[in-house]
């Protein structure tokens, strides 16, 4: 199983999934986690499902969501960064090119009012 993780360094906010792999690794070594840039080819050619961990704006706590669940909620992007992935995921969702979407969303870091993440959703809470 691969999982991709999604953050940013330079954002303390957005930084929870990356500094939650070192533990991920040593916890689950059977499954691979890869930090990936999703405005550098991202999803790779030829994958059709996903398993994204990615900072969600709004949560409290670790949360699963589907794709699905964000063509529900109304789309207001925090940043133009955050409107071109989900658009991105959406877009090749409905032309086929990617069958099943799984988005580990976990809270901002530290938790705050404020700051984004990649997804750009807020929770329903």
């Amino acid at each position: 199983m691969k999982i991709y993780v999604l953050g940013n360094l330079l954002v303390k906010e957005d930084s929870l999934p990356l500094l939650m792999i070192p533990k991920l690794k040593k916890a689950f070594p059977d499954i691979d986690f890869q930090t990936v840039d999703p405005n550098e080819n991202f999803p790779p050619e030829g994958e059709k499902n996903l398993i994204i961990l990615d900072t969600v704006l709004g949560i409290k706590k670790p949360l699963l969501l589907d794709l699905d669940d964000f063509d529900t909620i109304k789309k207001t992007p925090i940043s133009p960064h955050d409107y071109d992935l989900l658009f991105h995921l959406l877009l090749l969702k409905k032309i086929k090119r990617l069958e099943k979407v799984l988005i580990i969303g976990v809270p901002l870091y530290p938790q705050k009012v404020g700051g984004a993440g990649h997804t750009g959703i807020k929770s329903a809470d």
